[in-house]
């Protein structure tokens, strides 16, 4: 399967053609409803260090993890430490349900990650996640990273439980702004937060790997409040299907992104991902700080067409990263394209791909009781008084 190598260049209007969204389709948000909208005080996240329009992407191969995360990482120590001056470090492992084992972050290479960065960071760490399930912490204790805290100053948040909720508006089904609160430590200046996850297919978005890993941790779980029934942001996310989960993930990715995103492709997952998929020996590793690029670069080693992966094009179309390979400096020497393994996609892949689709709305005008517009008048002439002849100027 050949992968585009240049850049799905997308103005402004060809994301609401990929959205499959017109004016009229704008037009049923309401200026009524953005107005009456409250403000958030989150603020975008800055963009990616990139050199010169260039993002830089550290790639390895082999089997051993310590080995490959400290190959990937050393590149960029000297900037890591400098984005860690008086900054909280998070690390966001990704484990989306709290008892399947290939779903998640692999414990050695959390070890690994905690090991490099232990000379380089004295302050206590924090590792947090928020998963699909309201209660992350039985995640920590089954994958086994509760283990790390015998030789690691570490401390386990479960946002869903403990997290200080944000404001952010997405759409929901019926284009109407939905407002979900998300995780403050994902936005806030005073956090540097790392990505730690493997690759995988998924059953919504075609793949998952570092842009999905923060977008769909940010909104949290917080369960039921004062008794009432139970709330799941992330439920909020997949109310309009995989169309509007592509868009809703980017909404999330202007202010939510990691600083510095790794990815450990020693065993990725394909088939039914994110959870129910089956292993692939992959052999790869990945690190940087444009997790645009990041997910760009997964998605070709997974056999995935880019132009398949809608939050990717829309974030690197919102200027958010990188997807053009030819901007993409592969650091570490050994060549990502021998490394290539055409993934089995989930077996609900058609109806992911629906976002790049027209979005089949009425003609204006043509919805029920309203009348139809009229066609524009002809040009009108000078009327003549009657039987009056114009007469023709002679040359």
């Amino acid at each position: 399967m050949k992968v585009p190598e240049k850049q799905l260049v997308i103005g402004r209007r060809d994301v609401l053609k990929m959205m499959g969204l017109g004016s009229a389709a704008m037009l049923a948000v309401g200026f009524k409803d953005i107005m009456a909208v409250e403000p958030t005080d989150m603020k975008a996240k800055p963009k990616p260090v990139i050199n010169e329009g260039h993002s830089p992407v550290a790639f390895t191969t082999g089997t051993d993890r310590k080995e490959m995360l400290f190959e990937v990482i050393k590149p960029f120590e000297k900037e890591i430490k400098a984005g860690l001056k008086r900054k909280q470090l998070i690390i966001k492992p990704n484990m989306v349900v709290t008892n399947k084992e290939l779903c998640a972050t692999h414990k050695d290479a959390l070890r690994a990650l905690l090991e490099y960065l232990k000379p380089i960071y004295k302050g206590q760490i924090i590792i947090a996640e928020s998963s699909s399930s309201v209660n992350s912490s039985d995640g920590f204790k089954n994958y086994g990273y509760t283990d790390l805290a015998k030789d690691f100053n570490i401390k386990f948040v479960d946002l869903n439980s403990s997290a200080s909720g944000k404001p952010l508006f997405i759409l929901d089904r019926n284009l109407h702004l939905d407002k979900i609160e998300i995780a403050d430590i994902f936005a806030n200046p005073e956090y540097y937060v790392i990505s730690l996850s493997r690759l995988k297919t998924h059953n919504s978005v075609v793949m998952t790997a570092g842009i999905k890993n923060i977008a769909m941790a940010a909104p949290i779980n917080p369960g039921s409040v004062n008794g009432g029934k139970p709330k799941s942001y992330k439920r909020n996310m997949h109310s309009g299907g995989s169309r509007w989960l592509h868009y809703n993930m980017f909404l999330v990715a202007n202010t939510a992104r990691p600083d510095f995103t790794i990815i450990d492709g020693v065993e990725g997952m394909e088939g039914n991902g994110p959870i129910g998929g089956t292993p692939v020996d992959h052999r790869i590793a990945l690190a940087g700080f444009d997790v645009v690029a990041i997910d760009s670069m997964c998605a070709r080693l997974m056999g995935i067409p880019l132009e398949n992966v809608g939050y990717i094009n829309y974030c690197a179309a919102a200027g958010l990263g990188n997807m053009d390979r030819e901007k993409i400096d592969i650091i570490g020497g050994k060549d990502p394209d021998k490394s290539i393994i055409t993934y089995k996609l989930s077996a609900n892949i058609a109806n992911q791909l629906e976002w790049k689709e027209p979005f089949n709305l009425p003609a204006p005008g043509s919805g029920p009781g309203q009348r139809p517009p009229s066609a524009p008048d002809a040009p009108k002439t000078p009327a003549q008084p009657a039987n009056q002849t114009i007469q023709q100027k002679q040359p």
